[in-house]
């Protein structure tokens, strides 16, 4: 679903085109940066660091991993992702 007019699309298609490789890869990695924080931000303060990864995740391709990669969620003990 899109509610950008199609001109308006190409107009922001042929700037982001413009830019380097570099330059969009640093983009995207903004978007997604806020996107985690605006997700972190919304989840209950009481969860512990495992309870944030898992609905961090969840919350973003809408179902939790495998159980192996859940595993390796729970037991993380990278503060980074946890720390809104």
């Amino acid at each position: 679903m899109t509610d950008t007019a199609p001109e308006i699309a190409a107009i922001i298609r042929e700037r982001m085109m413009a830019l380097t490789g570099s330059q969009r890869f640093v983009i995207g990695t903004q978007m997604h940066e806020a996107a985690r924080r605006m997700v972190l931000a919304s989840l209950p303060p009481d969860l512990s660091p495992a309870e944030r990864r898992q609905s961090l995740f969840k919350r973003f391709y809408s179902e939790l991993p495998p159980l192996p990669i859940t595993r390796a969620l729970h037991e993380s003990t990278d503060e980074a992702i946890v720390t809104p």
